[in-house]
């Protein structure tokens, strides 16, 4: 049986994501699917990160970040940039960077 395709994505969501729990939900959220990366808040009030994992799984946590996020959030967009297949994670898990 051939392995799943791990896939990576950076990504960086727009609208009301800092001071709402949204780094939190979003490390929970990518426990809960298996999936490895990090995300962190920039200078101009986004959060942005990286997704490794199985591509259906990083499909359902795409969707989760443009349409669903913390429930206090307000998204107003999500850019998803630079994805491509990867041999192999280069992370052991899924964290909040400071």
């Amino acid at each position: 049986m051939a392995a799943k395709k791990l896939v990576a994505v950076d990504f960086e969501v727009f609208g009301k994501v800092q001071g709402v729990f949204f780094r939190k939900y979003t490390e929970e959220q990518g426990t809960k699917l298996g999936l490895r990366g990090w995300c962190m808040n920039t200078r101009h009030g986004t959060v942005q990160g990286q997704l490794q994992g199985p591509e259906g799984m990083v499909k359902i946590m795409k969707d989760w970040l443009e349409k669903t996020g913390s429930p206090s959030s307000r998204i107003e967009r999500a850019e998803f940039k630079n994805e491509k297949a990867i041999e192999d994670y280069t992370f052991s898990g899924f964290n909040i960077r400071h």
